[in-house]
């Protein structure tokens, strides 16, 4: 399965933050917002991965992330030149997808629960057309909405619906077999010139080939488009984190946990992040702490070959 994130955007309801940068490097609380889409797509055992954003914005995101290999991953980047609806991902990203099935998960989405990369992973597994990710709001005119039959089997989408007819919102990670492609193609553009993604999940839903997969109790998804969610989420990260000693969204622990590195590969990564940050990493494999910035008068020196690759 191949991965896409959608970072585009201009970012309006952020201003004055996103003035000049992307939305999805903005802080959320210890990492880039972008690491926390990356790191679900990793925990879903996808390596190959598209990164699509602004014209403006791809510069960014290549010096923050590279081509992905000292994460073990590959990362490409394709311009998104205006805003035209999530489906045109599929569009922009058809040669990356080629013949496989593709995950899409939206830039500035936060997804935190017990056992997510198990049902990401039996997800991948029994895919067959869609899979959606559904979960309870309180204000479900606000989103995109899934419409349950009395054995919470899907069986309606309504977007933005003045009477929803359920609370469970559809969030922003979609897995698609490779029809997608063909489907996008095909699409016509809302009265806004865009290319709605639920016009191709209704496709689907037409086919009883879509499924709703429930992140219910016990599960956060944060969708980080407004100064409030964008301090919520930092502060859920900051608060569990602390009481915890977890990190989310940490790419790399994913992908030393994942096998995409090996234990020398991540003492390298962390030996690159001074404080806290490298420490953590280091407790992953057995090693000696990072000395910490705040402790030391002279800067910490990368060590040999540890420098970004």
């Amino acid at each position: 399965m191949k991965g896409i994130i959608l970072a585009g955007g201009s970012g309006t309801r952020l201003k004055p933050l996103t003035g000049v940068v992307s939305k999805q490097i903005l802080p959320v609380y210890n990492k880039p917002m972008i690491y926390y889409p990356l790191s679900v797509l990793m925990l879903a055992g996808i390596r190959d991965i598209l990164l699509i954003s602004a014209p403006g914005h791809l510069d960014m995101f290549r010096r923050l992330l590279g081509d992905g290999s000292s994460l073990g991953v590959r990362i490409d980047y394709a311009e998104q030149k205006e805003p035209n609806g999530i489906a045109e991902a599929f569009l922009l990203g058809a040669d990356h997808i080629g013949d496989d099935q593709v995950a899409l998960i939206l830039g500035d989405n936060v997804f935190h629960g017990y056992k997510f990369s198990d049902l990401l992973r039996r997800t991948v597994e029994q895919l067959d057309g869609c899979a959606l990710f559904g979960y309870p709001v309180q204000d479900p005119w606000r989103y995109g909405i899934a419409e349950l039959d009395a054995d919470r089997r899907l069986v309606g989408l309504a977007e933005k619906p003045g009477e929803p007819r359920s609370n469970i919102a559809v969030t922003g990670l979609y897995m698609y077999d490779n029809d997608v492609v063909r489907m996008a193609q095909g699409l016509v553009p809302s009265e806004r010139g865009e290319l709605e993604i639920t016009d191709i999940n209704r496709i689907y839903l037409e086919q009883g080939r879509a499924h709703l997969a429930e992140l219910g109790r016990g599960f956060v998804w944060l969708d980080m488009g407004t100064h409030d969610s964008l301090l919520e989420a930092g502060q859920y990260v900051q608060i569990l984190e602390q009481r915890q000693g977890v990190r989310i969204g940490c790419v790399e622990e994913v992908a030393y946990r994942k096998g995409f590195i090996d234990a020398e590969e991540c003492r390298l990564l962390a030996h690159e992040q001074a404080g806290e940050y490298g420490d953590y990493l280091l407790d992953l494999v057995g090693a000696d702490r990072v000395p910490s910035r705040r402790n030391h008068a002279e800067p910490f020196a990368t060590p040999t070959g540890a420098g970004p690759r």
